[in-house]
């Protein structure tokens, strides 16, 4: 029965997750009266009632303290929580703009999610209220809802700690109370308007200022024109995106520990400086290569390749240019970038810097160990910590999994759509959207629209919504559904 009672208490604490969304959803309405768009009223209202709704019942479990759930409860909990996100947030589209069901939860999927694909074609043609929800879930899913929502009570039965695990958000500074909770939704805060005010020195008004911020802060890419950054063409525009975007890919806690004073935190945290690196040489490899093989002139080479390259170390999906057109060699850079993604603890996908990090620093280990004697010990030093050799092993083992396992899963996401969907996109181009899709990120050369087929929308989704959580989550899901979930609870 004891795991009967860890899943209604952690429903509970879900419960109280769901009733913050409720109050939280209700912003986007606040812009359809700000619009006077009566007829989106009732689609916005749509979301709020339903997270209320579904938080009555839950909030009503009944609780036994004294008793805490195994991580794997908190996380096949937790991704069935963030699917059912995407299950309410897609009623304003299917309410708003009557999209097929499953169009409607592909669009909330890439939103909470932060990535970028969507199933609209013609943003211009859709009421802004809805335009403001995608940008506002993509906003809310950056930071993290779960343990966030969660940081904001003041009490509750689940450690914060397990929830951001759970969100692929493992963290050496994590929200231990509901202060610190709120603190990091302040900083949150400013960096979205300050950055808001940045933008609008572009000479773009405020209302698309408002919204890029807040996709690109969130590592997302769901913007108000079918061009995306194109239909600007502002390049002082898409240089005041870049920090907004790297601001989204660098962990929270640097920004807590600047918040306390520590302003050189962000330059000696290892991941910022892993991240800056890529960013430099990705943005000169793909502007040489655009220049090469794509035949485009120095500048826009210059323009496209370091935009390109920020936007897909940092997973956030916006781009300047259409990759169809592009040669293989950059598609092939870009989707490296976004396999490597941003750093643990930020709003970015992919695998993390910090796991590559690790990887180079754990073959690098092996190899110096294959030319001494077994009797030297050669220390493991990770972050300025020395690790011994028993959690070295573990820890190195625990790592490569989670890159093999989400590098097999591309492959296996790849055959499957090449049965499923016979196109004219260049076997490149769909490993590059299989990519795009597992590390949310959202760059896009097409092959994904409102046009394809119904198996293939499903992929994705499944994809982002994996992405999001890892696949660590998944491993423990299925491990559940096939061998018990009573035997999952007990490992």
């Amino acid at each position: 029965m004891k795991q009967f009672e860890y899943i209604s208490f952690i429903l509970h604490d879900l419960g109280l997750v769901f009733e913050f969304l409720a109050i939280a959803s209700l912003l986007p309405v606040a812009v359809c009266l700000i619009f006077r768009e009566w007829g989106m009223l009732l689609p916005l209202l749509s979301a709020p009632a339903a997270f209320f709704l579904l938080s009555i019942p839950l909030k009503k479990l009944p609780v036994r303290a004294g008793i805490a759930p195994p991580v794997s409860v908190t996380l096949i909990s937790v991704a069935l929580s963030w699917f059912t996100l995407a299950l309410i947030g897609a009623l304003p589209f299917f309410f708003g703009l009557n999209m097929g069901y499953t169009d409607s939860i592909f669009e909330a999927m890439s939103g909470w999610t932060g990535s970028g694909f969507t199933m609209i074609g013609s943003p211009e043609s859709v009421p802004n209220a809805l335009l403001f929800w995608r940008s506002f879930t993509q906003w809310m899913g950056g930071i993290g809802i779960i343990a966030f929502g969660i940081s904001l009570r003041k009490k509750t039965h689940l450690t914060l700690f397990r929830l951001f695990r759970s969100e692929g958000r493992p963290e050496e500074i994590i929200p231990k109370t509901g202060s610190t909770g709120r603190r990091m939704w302040r900083i949150y805060l400013f960096l979205t308007f300050f950055f808001t005010g940045l933008v609008m020195l572009s000479g773009i008004p405020l209302w698309d200022s408002l919204n890029l911020v807040m996709v690109a802060l969130a590592t997302g890419g769901l913007t108000l024109h079918a061009g995306g950054l194109a239909y600007y063409n502002n390049p002082l525009l898409e240089l005041f995106l870049i920090p907004v975007m790297l601001a989204g890919a660098i962990p929270f806690k640097v920004y807590f520990l600047m918040y306390h004073g520590k302003i050189m935190a962000m330059f000696k945290d290892q991941a910022v400086r892993v991240i800056a690196l890529i960013a430099a040489v990705g943005s000169a490899v793909i502007a040489f290569d655009l220049y090469t093989f794509s035949n485009l002139t120095i500048h826009e080479a210059i323009r496209e390749g370091i935009f390109c390259a920020v936007s897909s170390i940092t997973t956030s999906g916006l781009q300047n240019s259409n990759p169809h057109v592009w040669a293989t060699v950059p598609i092939a850079v870009i989707t490296m970038m976004m396999v490597i993604g941003g750093a643990m603890g930020s709003a970015a996908g992919g695998i993390k810097v910090n796991r590559v990090v690790l990887a180079y620093e754990g073959i690098t280990w092996w190899f110096r160990r294959f030319f001494v004697s077994n009797r030297v010990l050669i220390p493991l030093r990770y972050e300025g910590r020395t690790l011994s050799k028993e959690i070295s092993d573990l820890e190195i083992s625990r790592n490569m999994l989670v890159i093999v396992v989400y590098v097999i899963t591309i492959f296996t996401a790849t055959i499957l759509a090449l049965h499923l969907y016979i196109t004219s996109f260049r076997l490149e181009e769909v490993v590059f959207e299989i990519a795009s899709a597992l590390s949310n990120s959202g760059i896009t050369t097409g092959y994904i629209t409102a046009a394809s087929p119904f198996a293939i929308k499903w992929i994705f989704i499944f994809l982002m919504w994996l992405g999001r959580l890892e696949v660590v989550t998944l491993l423990i899901l299925v491990l559940g559904l096939m061998k018990g979930f009573e035997a999952t609870m007990t490992q």
